[in-house]
């Protein structure tokens, strides 16, 4: 199975990262850091006569590297009880990317892939990230993709996340069968 982790924190080596690492190594599958990537934010023309214009980005690359792969794991600190910012661009231009001729069978590639979530913040995290897990639970079920499980760990001082045991128990045996 080839694994991508999709980053969408904007601290490089943050907590999000390390809770991250215990899951997927970095020198195991495909990490992508949304950090180094210029997205842009979707302008809705779904219902436009000539529907979506071209944007000049990195968004198409990174969905091609993205649908290469068996297993998606979004990692993304809690923000306002969501996902960042980062991630919520990337995953608002799929909406875009369902009309694009370059990638006409992007609903059906996203069918069979696995999706995990590993999430951290700082104030009761597991109660007040639930909103985040059932926004991904929603995403999956849109596209078909079965969500496999997630990690929610609690930090919020830079590497405060070491002091959350069992999230870092159950980030390194995330996607174990």
């Amino acid at each position: 199975m080839k694994v991508v982790t999709i980053h969408g924190s904007t601290r490089e080596n943050g907590n999000t990262e390390y809770l991250t690492y215990k899951a997927v190594p970095k020198d195991k599958g495909t990490h992508l850091y949304l950090r180094n990537h210029f997205i842009q934010p979707i302008v809705d023309e779904r219902h436009a006569k000539d529907g979506f214009k071209p944007v000049k980005d990195e968004h198409k690359d990174l969905i091609q590297k993205m649908l290469e792969h068996d297993v998606i794991v979004f990692s993304t600190p809690i923000y306002w009880y969501s996902m960042s910012g980062p991630m919520k661009i990337f995953i608002d231009r799929w909406s875009q990317i369902l009309r694009d001729p370059e990638f006409p069978n992007f609903r059906e590639e996203l069918k069979n892939k696995k999706v995990y979530l590993i999430a951290v913040g700082g104030d009761k995290p597991t109660i007040k990230g639930l909103p985040l897990i059932e926004q991904f639970n929603y995403i999956c079920q849109f596209y078909d993709m079965s969500f496999e499980g997630y990690v929610i760990g609690r930090a919020s001082k830079p590497g405060q996340i070491i002091e959350d045991e069992r999230a870092l128990k159950a980030a390194s045996s995330l996607l174990e069968p």
